[in-house]
């Protein structure tokens, strides 16, 4: 509060100039009190709402279009002159502006996805292959096949091989410049034949022998009637011998020779499991089920007239008759084929041994044959065989 002493004089007696000096101060004190308390007053009152702050000028906006700031009183100073602690300051958050589109906004197209084709499918159906010697017969099937085709090289190597092997040594009587003429197909669905072989199956064949002069043809042929289709030449009659007295009668193939180079020491008849197998002379059984990890299911029948052996391996279950010591008549069914022991495919396996245990060739111990086609079945093969022709090329 602001102290005022008045000094009391005599209203008769005329002002002085030291009173009139006094009564100036007073009103200007009195004016001080109400500017302070005016500014106090007005301190307590709402406070105006602050403006935002906008850091940069967004495109189009002039530098005038944003409010001026208010003045602040200085730092640790109250607006009504009072000593305050200075406020710890608070980071003030930065806009960033967003770019103004000028005119009518273009819509953006949404891309279209590419469609991605699925990989070609490989070719179904027969196909011809055309191979000129110059070397083994797998390495030409590799050179025309292309890289990357070595297991189907060896594959089809194989199975023309089977097939010329009835005519000529492959390895011996080839020369450089022979051809060979192919139609095969890959294995359908589940495998082709009653042993679902899942092999290439060769459709045709035509080989063009420069020592022999002559040309040596096969067509997979199967007769009304027939089980199996099977390989015959060009005249009808079957491609592969067969054992007179052999110990089986009904298969596919013949897949493995003991004359064919593989040092195989017997004869494999590709055929069904249950397929029946029969002595091929008078004998008695002399061992049965031996070394079974890599047999199988297996028979030896020994000849007694000429110390002979003849084994059977990968059969089925074998009947409990066939005991060791039994003895059999030639033709009478002793087991069944099968798939048993270290065996890929259900198939046959027949060796010949003599006495010594040398190892013999069915098909020169045997008498053997060649079937030809029935009568009835000549026209449906010669049509087969000009379908075929047209697709080896000739």
């Amino acid at each position: 509060m602001a102290r005022i002493d008045l000094d009391t004089q005599n209203p008769s007696t005329p002002p002085s100039k030291g009173g009139t000096l006094k009564l100036v101060g007073l009103v200007v004190a009195l004016a001080g009190v109400a500017a302070g308390a005016g500014y106090w007053f007005g301190r307590k009152g709402p406070a105006p709402a602050a403006a935002p702050v906008i850091t940069g000028t967004a495109p189009g906006a002039t530098a005038s279009s944003a409010p001026s700031p208010q003045p602040s009183p200085p730092a640790g100073e109250r607006g009504d002159g009072t000593a305050t602690p200075t406020p710890t300051p608070t980071p003030t958050a930065t806009a960033t502006a967003t770019p103004t589109a000028t005119g009518t906004p273009t819509p953006t197209a949404t891309p279209t996805p590419t469609a991605v084709a699925p990989p070609a499918a490989p070719p179904t159906g027969p196909r011809r292959l055309s191979i000129t010697i110059a070397g083994p017969l797998e390495d030409a099937f590799v050179k025309a096949l292309g890289p990357g085709q070595q297991s189907l090289a060896a594959e089809l190597a194989q199975v023309a091989n089977r097939l010329l092997v009835w005519h000529l040594d492959v390895a011996r009587d080839a020369r450089s410049g022979d051809t060979l003429q192919l139609v095969w197909s890959p294995a359908p669905p589940g495998g082709s034949g009653p042993t679902r072989s899942q092999e290439p199956v060769v459709e045709a064949l035509r080989y063009d022998s420069q020592k022999r002069g002559k040309a040596f043809a096969a067509y997979r042929f199967q007769p009304p009637g027939a089980k199996s289709a099977r390989y015959y030449g060009a005249d009808g009659v079957e491609v592969e011998e067969r054992l007179v007295d052999g110990p089986i009668r009904e298969y596919e193939q013949v897949t493995s020779l003991v004359k064919d180079g593989r040092r195989h020491k017997g004869v494999d008849f590709r055929t069904a499991v249950g397929t029946p197998v029969h002595a091929p002379f008078d004998g008695t059984i002399e061992r049965r089920n031996w070394k079974f990890a890599v047999n199988g299911n297996c028979l030896d029948l020994l000849d007694p007239a000429t110390g002979r052996h003849a084994i059977f391996l990968h059969l089925d279950v074998i009947p409990k008759a066939m005991a060791v010591g039994r003895a059999v008549r030639k033709g009478e069914p002793i087991a069944e084929s099968g798939n048993s022991g270290h065996s890929t495919a259900p198939h046959l396996h027949y060796q010949l041994e003599d006495a010594s245990g040398r190892v013999l060739d069915p098909f020169k111990v045997h008498q053997v044959t060649r079937a030809a086609l029935p009568a009835a079945a000549r026209a449906a093969f010669e049509a087969e065989r000009a379908r075929l022709d047209a697709k080896l090329g000739g």
